[in-house]
Parts: structure tokens; sequence; C-alpha cells
């Protein structure tokens, strides 16, 4: 970039769970305006597909199935801006919500880059949310928690306490933890809870082809195999997970995108 050049700005949006009718206003005119719009899988195809192929890239899954590494995906967005482009690094969920936000965040601001925030709908309340499960009720959990369920593979040991999770009681929301179900369900119950607490997963939550399996802390991992339940996917584990058996039949559309698995 010569003496003078304007900078373009990058723009961190959350383009929630992944029903088009769910994006913010924001989102949805920076997705039009936008020079270029780098993605991964998890906007969904209903919202990658209203985007022009000639302004996207994907920096999600490639080829064989590796995954673009990060610091490619952060060097691209400052050379982008110096460029002078108009950058979108759509997200799904929330960017901030376990969708390495911030890292990319500090990385522009550390290269002089300006770039703005657009919160999104995070999957973690609208997932279970549109599969009929609150993550708070009056009668079943005053708290919740949200977990990730892929660290960071280079970690030595996790930094996910699940027996104080535990003992907390509440709520707990795991997203990215369909491959490690069975290691933290066995950590919860070892830690004490109960292995008849609810337990549901919603795969692909507001898309056309989600689905919901119910179980137990005992029988979820057997009904993930048995359904065929995977990535992207949400784990509610707790009380409220219940409800759902109530309301299931009245939620609009909960048919037409699957139902129950």
């Amino acid at each position: 970039m010569s003496e003078g050049d304007a900078l373009g700005t990058v723009y961190l949006v959350g383009s929630g769970p992944g029903d088009p009718d769910l994006l913010t206003v924001r989102a949805a005119e920076l997705i039009e305006s936008a020079d270029v719009v780098l993605h991964d899988k998890l906007p969904g195809p209903e919202i990658l597909g209203q985007i022009p192929e000639a302004k996207r890239e994907d920096v999600g899954k490639r080829a064989g199935g590796e995954w673009t590494p990060q610091e490619y995906t952060n060097r691209r967005l400052v050379e982008l801006a110096r460029e002078g482009k108009s950058v979108v690094r759509l997200k799904g969920g929330d960017p901030f919500v376990f969708g390495r936000g911030g890292e990319e965040a500090e990385h522009l601001a550390a290269a002089g880059v300006p770039f703005e925030v657009v919160p999104g709908v995070t999957s973690a309340i609208a997932g279970p949310a549109v599969a009929g499960i609150p993550v708070t009720h009056r009668d079943h959990a005053s708290s919740v928690s949200f977990v990730t369920g892929h660290e960071d593979p280079t970690k030595e040991e996790s930094a996910v306490d699940w027996d104080a999770l535990a003992a907390t009681g509440g709520t707990i929301v795991v997203l990215m933890g369909v491959g490690k179900l069975p290691a933290y369900t066995a950590e919860l119950r070892d830690a004490g809870l109960d292995g008849d607490t609810p337990v549901a997963l919603v795969e692909r939550a507001t898309w056309p082809d989600m689905r919901v399996a119910t179980g137990t802390l005992d029988t979820i991992v057997d009904v993930r195999d048995e359904a065929g339940i995977e990535p992207p996917a949400i784990t509610v584990i707790g009380d409220v997970a219940a409800t759902r058996d109530r309301v299931a039949e009245f939620l609009e559309n909960d048919g037409d995108r699957g139902g129950d698995a």
C-alpha cells in the first residue's frame, strides 16, 4: 500500500445459528456491501448461498480434510485491508463466543487495521431455543455455563473443570462437543452428576435439516450413535433439556426442520 492510500476496514461479523432470517440488520448490510467475505462452513448453506461466489473466500475446511490455519486467516485479513478493501470475516453464531474473534481483533489492532465487531445471535442460546429448550428456567436452572468441546489441541491439559461444573448445577451448554461426548459425559458422571440428568443434542440448529436427539447422561452417547448426530451440534445438559418433551409438538416448523432424530 502506497503512502496516502486508505486502509480498508475489517468487520468481525456473527451470522447467527444459520437461518438467514436470524442475521442482524447490520450483518446483512455489511455482507451486501463488502468487497470480500472470508468465511468457513458454520454460517450455513443458506447464508453462504446468498453471497456472490466472486467475493467469497473459504478459510474453513480445505480439500483432504485440512483446515486453513488461523495464522493464514489473520494475515489475509490484514492484507486485504491494506489493499483498501471492505472485508467481512463471517462467523457462525457470535464472533466472540468460541469463534476466535478475540484473537483476530488483537491481530488487527497490532497491525493497525481498523475493525468493527458485529455481534450475532449465539447458537449456544438460539440452538436450544429453537428446539424448545430454555437454557434458564425458573423451576429448573438459575445459571448456565458455556463450554467448548474443542479446545486448542496443543494444550497439555484441559482448561475445563468438569468437577466444578457438576457441582455448580444449572445448565451446561457444550459447543463443538459431539466428538468428545463420551469423554465429558463420563467426567460429569465421575464428578457426581446423576446419570439420569436429561441431555439434548441439537444438530444444525435453524438449518433446514435440523435434528434433535434426547436422552440422559447415561444414554446420550448411544443415542448419538444410533441417530447419527454429526457436527455442527450443541449439547445441552441439565433439567431444562427435558422441557422439550412438553413443547415440541407445538413448535412451529419443528417437524419441517427434522424433529426428533
